[in-house]
């Protein structure tokens, strides 16, 4: 990798650009800086072809997602950042992924640009939105050629002003505009504090002089007064929670995104069926199929929604196995959790379990049929009226019954169900169900009479993944029993009238997953 260099200079930094921690390599940079290569390096260049792309297709919902947080919040002004680059050691960054508030308030994806921060500023009727991001530098600038961070020479061209407002559909000013923002905030400006902790304290030290200024203002300098913005800031984590009920339900831009994320997960488990012989060959043969799938994602969308989960044998019952350096074992099952995010951000979540030699043995097919029961079960709940925990119960009652005529339980099924209870939960710890978009566990700060006590509408899109995992040193369990796992995960879309499951293309049944893997083979 190439040395690295950030030219930024505090003294000439906006107030928020400032907010960003340099990591800088000067002492080892050969960046050169000559008055006769600067001069150079300025000059000789081709106009740049500032073509304006029309609005992209997620523009005009971004729009009305905007609207609808704006009549909850009428007379506020609103700050949603986007987030900044976050180390990954010394001077190399993970990849950029905005903030999930923001893409959703802009339709800006894996294209979004780091530090950018939307407001949507206060009006007698609503709200002006605005996107304030830092433009590209002109080739006049050192930025253009030394800054690795936003410089082109190392990331490639980066948009105009005018070319995202543009794109996006969306008024657009330049950084440094945003310190017009900073010296406006009074003490009813919300943020959305996660993303981006730098900007978040800029906006805290303002909201607490605004205070300050006021109480002064007030004649109340002869009165001690105590100036705190707490940490979680309940304003703040207000907004959060508004802006995550508002994905609960999907608008059609929303769903044909995740039909797309699913249908490039189902290619991502072929290919990884395709590979098993020489995944199976291998020391780490896990390594071999989380590579595969996610090569899948990197060519089908941005990259995979969450690590992916490539657990064989005894593996497969650790929930979140990511660490994926085990042997792929024939005879044994793999169970693989994992997801395509496309470019928008939203992305499937799909679970099977496969034998790796592409049978199940008796004991094997014994607990995944009942895994698939409690699927089954869970799906025929799902409609428009229901409540979000019967999804869970309709699957736990099988996972009750099937562990009690195992004789695995101590007590009967019905009394395992008792809410004083719950002994088969050994072997399912986990929910049933979770809503799914944007992020992997969508509207998680939404509040519980929202969604696990909440009413199921059209539109929205959750997962249905029971399971079974009887671990390798549970006595409780007959031995052939034990070191096997199996979940089986569908990205279910609720209807008018029902539900559809979104990736039931992808084999299910453990007859329909032996064909797959042997016309594959």
């Amino acid at each position: 990798m190439a040395d690295t260099i950030n030219t930024d200079s505090p003294a000439e930094a906006t107030n928020v650009q400032a907010a960003q921690v340099s990591r800088s390599n000067e002492n080892r940079s050969t960046t050169p800086s000559s008055e006769g290569f600067q001069s150079y390096i300025s000059s000789g260049w081709a106009d740049r072809e500032d073509t304006l792309p029309p609005a992209r297709e997620q523009a005009p919902f971004a729009a009305a997602r905007r609207d609808r947080i704006s009549a909850l919040y009428l007379g506020q002004r609103l700050i949603i950042p986007a987030g900044r680059l976050k180390q990954r050691s010394n001077d190399c960054d993970y990849a950029f992924r905005a903030h999930s508030a923001f893409s959703y308030l802009t339709g800006w994806g894996s294209d979004s640009e780091p530090g950018a921060i939307l407001v949507l500023e206060p009006t007698e009727t609503g709200h002006d939105a605005t996107l304030y991001f830092r433009e590209r530098a002109g080739r006049e600038s050192s930025e253009f050629y030394a800054n690795s961070s936003i410089g082109e020479f190392w990331i490639g061209a980066r948009p105009s002003i005018a070319q995202v407002a543009s794109d996006l559909g969306i008024n657009v000013r330049g950084i440094a505009d945003f310190d017009l923002v900073l010296g406006a905030i009074d003490s009813s400006t919300l943020v959305v504090r996660e993303s981006d902790p730098e900007l978040t304290a800029l906006i805290d030290d303002a909201r607490i002089r605004f205070a300050a200024e006021k109480a002064l203002s007030n004649n109340a300098s002869d009165s001690p007064f105590s100036l705190e913005v707490n940490s979680e800031h309940e304003p703040d984590g207000i907004l959060a929670r508004d802006l995550s009920e508002l994905r609960l339900v999907k608008d059609s831009y929303e769903i044909e995104q995740m039909r797309l994320a699913v249908n490039a997960t189902a290619l991502g488990f072929t290919d990884v069926i395709s590979d098993l012989p020489r995944s199976s060959s291998h020391a780490r043969g896990e390594r071999l199929v989380e590579g595969v799938f996610n090569t899948r994602a990197r060519v089908e969308g941005n990259t995979v929604g969450y690590d992916t989960i490539a657990a064989s044998g005894p593996h497969a019952c650790i929930l979140h196995w990511t660490t994926n350096d085990g042997p792929v074992v024939p005879g044994d099952l793999i169970l693989i959790d994992a997801g395509v995010e496309v470019d928008s951000y939203y992305t499937a979540d799909i679970t099977r379990t496969l034998p790796v030699n592409g049978t199940f043995t008796d004991v094997q097919r014994r607990i995944y049929d009942a895994v698939h029961e409690a699927a089954d079960a869970a799906f025929a709940v799902v409609r428009p009226g229901a409540i979000f925990r019967e999804v869970h119960a309709a699957a736990m009652e099988v996972i009750a019954r099937k562990t009690a005529e195992w004789g695995i339980l101590p007590v009967s099924a019905e009394d395992a169900l008792k809410p004083e209870n719950g002994q088969h939960r050994r072997y399912m710890v986990h929910g049933t169900s979770h809503h799914l978009g944007i992020d992997v566990h969508d509207c998680a700060q939404a509040r519980r009479d929202m969604y696990m006590d909440g009413v199921i509408e059209p539109g929205m899109l959750f997962t249905i993944e029971p399971g079974l995992y009887f671990q390798l040193d549970d006595l409780t369990v007959p031995a052939e029993f034990r070191g096997i796992g199996v979940r089986i995960e569908d990205d279910i879309l609720v209807t008018a009238d029902g539900a559809e499951n979104l990736s039931a293309h992808i084999p299910r049944s453990s007859s329909d997953v032996e064909a797959w893997i042997a016309s594959l083979s």
